[in-house]
Formats: C-alpha cells, sequence, structure tokens
C-alpha cells in the first residue's frame, strides 16, 4: 500500500506525464494501487493520487446493471457526452474523493462516458458506462489532468458549499 496523497499537495493540480513504455515498475505500481484503493474503499485511483506523475489509472466500481468493472487504463483519452451546466441533483449527483477525505459534493458530470487507452500487456482498452461508472471514469482522467472533483463545481455551487464549509469548520474551533 501507499500513502493517498490530499488536497493541498502539487502533485493532485499538475498534469501527469505519459506512460513511455509499461515494465516491472508499472506493474508494481498499479497493484500496489489496486490494494492502496481497496484498502481505503474507494472505486478509483490515479497515480497521482500515490505520488507518481504517470497517467495511469485504475477502477472498481459497479456498471449501470451493478455488474463490478475493474481494470486499468494507462494513458487514458476520454470522450464523454455533454456535462451539465446546472446545478448537480445534491441526492444524485454526490461524489467524494481519497484525496479529499470526509467531503462529499453534489458534482455534475456527463452521463456517458469512454475512455480508451492500453493495459499493462499494451493492449488497446476501452471502458465505457454511464451512471456511476462513467462519473468514476470522468474522476479518475480529470485526476491525471490535475483537476479535482471540486473543481467542476459551478460557481454557484461553489460560493454555497464554501460557506456552509466555513460555517461547518467555524464550528470546530469554538
Amino acid at each position: 500500500m501507499r500513502p493517498i496523497r490530499v488536497v493541498g499537495d502539487p502533485v493532485l493540480s499538475t498534469p501527469t506525464r505519459r506512460v513511455e513504455e509499461v515494465d516491472d515498475e508499472l506493474r508494481t505500481l498499479v497493484a500496489d494501487m489496486f490494494d492502496t484503493m481497496a484498502a481505503a474503499h474507494g472505486v478509483g485511483l490515479a497515480a497521482n493520487q500515490v505520488g507518481v506523475d504517470l497517467r495511469v489509472f485504475v477502477y472498481d466500481c459497479p456498471d449501470e446493471k451493478g455488474d463490478r468493472a475493474r481494470g486499468v487504463v494507462v494513458n487514458p483519452v476520454i470522450e464523454t457526452s455533454d456535462r451539465p451546466e446546472t446545478m448537480p441533483d445534491p441526492d444524485d449527483d454526490e461524489e467524494g474523493c481519497l484525496s479529499v477525505p470526509a467531503e462529499q459534493f453534489p458534482t455534475g458530470r456527463a452521463e456517458w462516458a469512454r475512455v480508451t487507452g492500453t493495459d499493462l500487456e499494451g493492449a488497446p482498452v476501452a471502458v465505457e458506462g454511464t451512471g456511476f461508472l462513467a462519473r468514476c471514469l470522468q474522476h479518475e482522467t480529470d485526476h491525471l489532468d490535475g483537476v479535482l472533483f471540486f473543481d467542476r463545481m459551478t460557481s454557484m455551487q461553489s460560493l454555497t458549499y464554501l460557506d456552509e464549509y466555513s460555517r461547518y469548520h467555524a464550528k470546530d474551533e469554538d
């Protein structure tokens, strides 16, 4: 297992480097990422979340039918349907992140996503889904681009949640 980097660490806001070679070091990293993700009860983990600036992520989350989708994508490229520009539904669009512990926010995501890249053997891979799987694919690809989920908030949403966050944490100081 590897320590998970948390918000404020510069590695999380820096776009990652393309993987040039799949070797034993990368295979070890991926195995460690799966172990780390499982221990943290996560559904996805990007390499920069464990401090490695390579373009690779692992996932283990249910697809739209509830079946388990599990794998690794090296050098992912994402396609999505249109992302909503309205306030997300607080009941259906809540999202969390292992790098932002104990916080969840409604986050607008495209309903459909498709990620293409390669696996650890260098073979082409494509992962496509709607709903929760689409959310996971977008979330992990965003990490590799240096984007955290709260960076996706609308301006109005940011003001609302920052105000709530400030009031909540002000109570901690009392």
